[in-house]
């Protein structure tokens, strides 16, 4: 694939800066992005879900611009955590058991959502002899301590520290939880080593037999993999602090440079229904429930309406409307041979990753094709597969999509519950019809009354919203 950077230029928002800047990187025959990855301990909701899709997404536009054969694309496997140490206890298996196995699912999810593997993606637990070089180098240089068998980044050796969240220590202090400990020399130094517990995975160290804290394993990975200082680090708004201030913190002053990535990128917040996620409210959604019920590129699409940087409300009315709109796509392009990008869709996402814009202009090359336009068809196909990563079915499976995923449910079993439905509206049994409406709905099932004028009752069809 060739270069195409001399027609478009690429501007990013950068976090660390607070402003959107023209995109430089250090080298263009290998741009380099880190994205922190996944905690490998349960199924990975639809939270978990948008960054790889915005980031698989930057993956693509870089490959686009810069040749598939020179971008760089890094996301980490965390797989030594207190919750994976909790999760297995639970279970009652074995932590490398539970860490294999819900990686995979990890990935059977991800790729139903069209996300491109990274090309590299390494796991922190093969990584202990990197954290634990860093760790010494940082007590060489001053930035580090040894205290009862934990070592502790110390906070106040770093006189920047808190640039990235734009928060001063104080304010840090105040608006965090952090742990009280009598080893720790400020309330806000951060654990790079620690003692293991009974039953919890523990490697050698200088200061005793232990494991690595969380936010050393990526500025570990990153620097063995993309090198001391690289173009772009990305993940999810909550992770700017601590995380990344605090791997900032630990590169920085590891290799003396003032940064670590040029760039860093953060997608907002999800929430479902207009409600924040959580296990209590019941609207806990995975990715893995979410691709039984429908097609992994509407949930891609439906991520990509909002622009990235902006919170995002998943709603189901939300992956309908893109799953419709998925539908027009494929059958128009079915028999078309996909050409290149087109130019105004490559500029929009160049324009910090502006989904909106750039599906607007789809719509606009749908139009065009709708009218005969056969150029615009091919170019619609192309900018659909190779930068927002649908239409990677083929469109006969995509048109059967839903009696595969149906299971049991059939079109006569659909029938006889709007039919008892009917019975009970017209029989003003209110309480029925609403329960029979609310379980058909979840089926996907949406109906339309009308009265019948000569009989006064009320009659009913019905569709499938997927």
């Amino acid at each position: 694939m060739t270069k195409k950077t001399e027609d478009v230029q690429l501007s990013l928002y950068n976090t660390l800066t607070k402003q959107k800047e023209i995109f430089k990187p250090i080298d263009a025959d290998n741009v380099r992005m880190y994205v922190c990855g996944p905690t490998v301990y349960d199924t990975a909701h639809i939270g978990n879900a948008r960054p790889v899709v915005v980031f698989d997404m930057l993956f693509r536009l870089l490959r686009h611009l810069y040749g598939a054969d020179h971008v760089t694309y890094v996301r980490n496997i965390t797989d030594v955590d207190d919750k994976i140490n909790a999760r297995a206890a639970e279970r009652g298996i074995s932590i490398r058991e539970l860490t294999d196995e819900t990686t995979a699912r990890y990935h059977a999810d991800m790729d139903a959502l069209g996300a491109m593997r990274p090309t590299i993606e390494p796991r922190a637990t093969e990584h202990i002899e990197d954290m634990l070089k860093m760790i010494g180098t940082l007590i060489d240089k001053g930035h580090a301590y040894a205290a009862e068998g934990h070592v502790l980044f110390a906070v106040d050796s770093m006189k920047n520290y808190g640039e990235l969240s734009g928060r001063s220590v104080d304010d840090m202090i105040a608006g965090a939880r952090v742990e009280v400990a009598p080893y720790k020399r400020n309330p806000m130094d951060f654990v790079l080593w620690k003692p293991s517990k009974e039953g919890e995975p523990r490697w050698p160290s200088p200061w005793g037999e232990g494991r690595p804290g969380w936010h050393i394993e990526c500025s570990a990975m990153s620097e063995k993999h993309l090198g001391e200082l690289f173009d772009i680090h990305g993940g999810g708004i909550d992770l700017t602090f601590p995380h990344h201030e605090n791997e900032i913190a630990q590169s920085c002053c590891t290799h003396g440079n003032d940064r670590m990535a040029n760039v860093w990128m953060h997608n907002g917040f999800v929430q479902v229904e207009g409600e924040k996620m959580s296990k209590s409210l019941g609207n806990f959604t995975t990715v893995h429930d979410l691709i039984d019920h429908y097609p992994g590129e509407a949930i891609r699409l439906a991520l990509l309406t909002t622009h990235y940087a902006k919170p995002f409300n998943w709603t189901a009315d939300g992956v309908k409307e893109a799953k419709k709109t998925l539908d027009q796509w494929y059958a128009l392009t079915a028999d078309v041979e996909a050409s290149e990008p087109d130019a105004a869709v490559v500029a929009a996402l160049s324009d910090d990753l502006n989904t909106p814009k750039a599906i607007a202009e789809l719509h606009g090359l749908r139009s065009k094709a709708q009218g005969g336009d056969k150029a615009a068809a091919a170019s619609l196909k192309a900018s659909l597969q190779q930068l927002i990563g649908v239409l990677g079915q083929d469109p006969e499976e995509w048109a059967n999509w839903r009696a595969a995923s149906a299971g049991d449910v059939d079109d006569a079993a659909i029938q006889a519950l709007v039919d008892e439905r009917l019975e009970a509206r017209n029989n003003k049994d209110f309480a029925k019809s609403d329960e029979l409406r609310d379980k058909l709905a979840e089926m996907g099932v949406s109906l339309k009354d009308s009265k019948n004028k000569e009989t006064g009752l009320f009659e009913t069809t019905w569709s499938l919203d997927i």
